[in-house]
């Protein structure tokens, strides 16, 4: 599968996990959250690498380069994110989050010479832009527990443009070491694992804003587990996988898709139908990746 296909299946799994992910992150709050679901695909991806022999792949600084990309990909900006959704709601989180393609075509053209030219270019012009059209969806009248404003908005607006700002630098730290031979399974597991540690250092620290806002129950904790097997045991192994084959700013505007394909799981999950906005949305982001996908494959 071409990493296309990879990134946009990332972006749809990630659309899939913002919305399992509105209650447990609202019942246990930011911190807590991340802290949960880091530690069930801890466990998930480091058993699978365990039983494929996948640790065996990592050398060397590798291993730090991974544990960096998880600290500020993952922990900063995974707990960033879930910061911003419980104040703003999913699709305007994610509309937020999807910052991090213009932070990683900007900074992949700086640091790996990944400059977007011709029908590539041209195509990325038409899927940012589809990602920018998706917000005319709250022209209608939103779902009240999906779409409200929870507090201050410049503050919850500077945590989803921290959280696309870490996922671009976590991506473009974890990119020379993806193009090597290195088992994405192992990879992601370092990540996570690094991530997950200074979750629970922060916890041991005795800080408030780490403290769950209720306790958890199996019900969120089974959501909270399937949310992490899609966004982040499956979503970023995809991801990951999708480096070692594409330019970094090219794989974060194809995964950055992600508000574009949450408007036809809200039209399920609220019966609202979308504006006709969001259709044009959908139309440039088809048409952008289907030129991407030519120019690929001329390329």
């Amino acid at each position: 599968m071409h990493y296309e296909w990879l990134a946009m299946l990332a972006a749809l799994l990630w659309a899939i996990a913002g919305l399992l992910s509105v209650r447990p992150a609202e019942h246990l709050g930011a911190f807590a959250f991340s802290r949960w679901r880091m530690a069930c695909v801890t466990l998930m991806l480091g058993s699978a690498a365990l039983y494929t022999g996948g640790f065996a792949t990592l050398h060397g600084q590798q291993w730090l380069w991974m544990a960096c990309s998880g600290l500020i990909g993952i922990f900063i900006g995974d707990t960033a994110l879930y910061g911003a959704l419980n104040r703003l709601g999913p699709r305007r989180a994610g509309l937020l989050f999807a910052s991090h393609a213009v932070f990683s075509a900007l900074l992949g053209a700086w640091l790996f010479a990944e400059y977007l030219t011709g029908q590539r270019l041209l195509g990325a012009i038409l899927v940012m832009s589809g990602v920018g059209i998706a917000i005319a969806f709250s022209r209608r009248q939103p779902h009240r527990a999906l779409e409200s404003t929870q507090g201050p908005l410049l503050p919850a607006i500077a945590l989803g443009l921290l959280a696309g700002l870490c996922q671009s630098l976590g991506t473009l730290i974890a990119k020379p070491v993806m193009v090597t031979a290195v088992d994405p399974i192992a990879a992601s597991a370092v990540r996570m694992a690094a991530a997950l540690a200074a979750h629970l250092l922060l916890l041991a620290s005795g800080a408030r804003v780490a403290r769950p806002r209720r306790p958890i129950n199996w019900r969120i904790l089974g959501i909270v587990a399937s949310n992490g097997f899609l966004a982040m045991a499956l979503g970023m192994t995809l991801i990951m996988t999708a480096l070692r084959h594409g330019d970094v700013g090219m794989v974060a505007i194809l995964s950055s898709t992600s508000p574009v394909m949450m408007l036809p799981l809200l039209w399920l999950y609220t019966r609202q139908r979308p504006a006709n906005s969001a259709w044009l949305a959908a139309a440039a982001v088809v048409c952008g990746t289907a030129l991407i996908a030519v120019a690929s494959h001329h390329a």
